[in-house]
């Protein structure tokens, strides 16, 4: 598990534009420069600058050839196409650092210049005083002369921690030789800054010389930016500190990577149906009053004879007690408040797979009904990470009720297999090319609201339903205990909500697991 691999694919995903999609809309970034340019040039005449801090400014642009060059002072040109690193996407720009920020190189203070009793303004002497990302204050100064400020990006430039980095967080401090302060313009947010030199670190970093490693700001000035426009950069940012925030998590664990995307997933879910994921919205419509509406479209579906009553159905309901019940076909009833793990939001209900929808238990075939030009039959084995994965197949010529075959949405569920495990597996039907039908120990759910009914399925809630602990050597998750299975139902729209949620930071685990291979 090489997770400082996967930080760097990140950061470099990052640099190259390919972390977050670009918006047309976008101001360019050569625009930016320019008026960068512009307002140096105006600071100039205002006295604000000095005419030799802008003498070794550079314009890099595209020629009319498509290729990079960049203009100096002297007004010479030079084609530079072979020094840009990689292509970037339409609209952005590259640059050197110098175009975008302001440097300030430290000094050292001699020991009587200096304290440890807290006297005078803070005094960041190296990389010691750079920790996770924080600064560690443990001398100060009376007499600085090297200021550096909040939202500076401190960068160790000389020692054995070459390239360690943190964001000033004081008002006023003073730095060291050691330590060089990265202040931005307008042209570019401190996150961003932070992000492109931590991805290409490794090339600034191997042109720091002498005895003692040392980075000469003009290493740091000169070398390559690649810039966007100012809103993706803030898009940027926000995608590479989520990413970075799971790769933190991985590290802190010392267990296989997969097994804790696996425990990240599960806890996704479990926030999930506890409605912790999205929040809730006084304005939706209450799933009590949308469980009224499913009852009486069902009645009325029974009435017109298009569906037969279930006979084994159960009902749960709310009592004038405010507790919940469970009520049988034979007209029993009897108090679930115990077997309740959780309270719900304002909006929510508890019911039974059976209220929202119907299951039903798979096809039985024998040996001899195996033929390879007969229908597909799906089993446990077809349902591979989470999807429908139909290389492995077995086909039957047998009577197939009309029932037993899937159809697009219907969540098919392994309902019995050797390994406890796999019991409970589920995936989501989509478009099948051909008819199929699925294997006796199998079960397929069909319901208006399987995009969350599958997160469901999926959570170590639904488990609870037929995992007991025992060690029996055959597990199963019978029609019945589907069918009585509790779910926490929230109202439709937070379902989308939860859903559009859940399929986010999904898609992020799996971007982790992409990078990996």
């Amino acid at each position: 598990m090489d997770t400082k691999a996967l930080r760097q694919k990140i950061l470099d995903l990052a640099i190259r534009g390919k972390l977050v999609p670009q918006d047309p809309n976008d101001e360019p970034a050569s625009v930016l420069l320019e008026r960068i340019r512009e307002q140096k040039q105006q600071m100039v005449k205002e006295g604000k600058l000095k005419k030799k801090d802008i003498k070794n400014d550079s314009v890099i642009f595209v020629g009319e050839d498509n290729l990079h060059y960049e203009k100096f002072p002297d007004s010479s040109v030079k084609c530079i196409e072979d020094e840009i690193p990689f292509d970037v996407p339409e609209g952005w720009a590259w640059c050197h650092y110098a175009d975008v920020i302001e440097l300030y190189s430290g000094q050292d203070l001699t020991p009587n210049r200096y304290n440890d009793i807290g006297e005078g303004i803070p005094y960041i002497t190296g990389a010691s005083n750079l920790e996770h990302g924080k600064v560690i204050i443990n001398r100060w100064t009376t007499t600085p002369t090297t200021h550096a400020t909040i939202g500076d990006l401190l960068l160790t430039v000389k020692g054995s921690g070459v390239g360690k980095m943190a964001f000033c967080d004081i008002i006023d401090a003073h730095i060291a030789r050691q330590i060089m302060a990265l202040r931005c313009t307008n042209a570019i947010t401190p996150q961003y800054l932070y992000i492109a030199i931590s991805a290409m670190l490794s090339d600034i970093t191997a042109q720091a010389n002498g005895i003692i490693p040392g980075i000469r700001r003009e290493i740091v000035l000169g070398a390559y930016l690649p810039l966007p426009p100012l809103s993706e950069q803030e898009k940027i940012c926000k995608s590479t500190d989520n990413s970075l925030h799971i790769i933190d998590d991985i590290d802190s664990n010392k267990g296989d990577l997969k097994e804790i995307i696996q425990i990240t997933k599960s806890k996704i879910l479990d926030l999930a149906i506890r409605g912790r994921l999205v929040p809730q919205s006084p304005d939706d419509e209450p799933a009590s009053v949308l469980l009224e509406h499913i009852r009486a479209e069902k009645e009325e579906l029974i009435k017109q004879g298009k569906i037969k009553r279930d006979k084994k159905e159960s009902v749960i309901f709310r009592g004038e007690d405010n507790s919940y019940y469970e009520k049988f076909s034979d007209g029993k009833c009897r108090s679930i408040e115990d077997e309740l793990p959780f309270e719900l939001p304002d909006g929510w209900e508890w019911c039974n797979l059976s209220m929202i929808g119907t299951t039903n238990i798979g096809l039985t075939y024998r040996p001899t009904d195996i033929d390879p030009t007969g229908t597909m039959v799906l089993r446990s084995n077809n349902i591979v990470d989470d999807e429908i994965d139909l290389n492995d197949l077995v086909r039957v010529k047998t009577k197939i009720r009309e029932n037993q075959y899937v159809q697009p949405n219907d969540i098919l569920i392994c309902a019995r297999n050797g390994s406890k495990a796999l019991v409970g597996k589920c995936a989501l039907i989509d478009e099948l090319k051909e008819p199929a039908s699925f294997g006796a120990f199998m079960a397929v759910y069909k319901t208006d609201y399987y995009k969350y009914v599958l997160h469901y399925l999926r959570s170590s809630q639904f488990r609870n339903v037929f995992d007991d602990g025992n060690s029996t050597a055959i597990n199963q998750l019978t029609q019945d205990m589907l069918k009585r299975a509790l779910i926490p139902f929230p109202p439709i729209s937070e379902q989308e909500r939860i859903v559009n949620r859940i399929s986010e930071l999904l898609s992020r685990l799996r971007d982790i697991e992409k990078s990996l291979s």
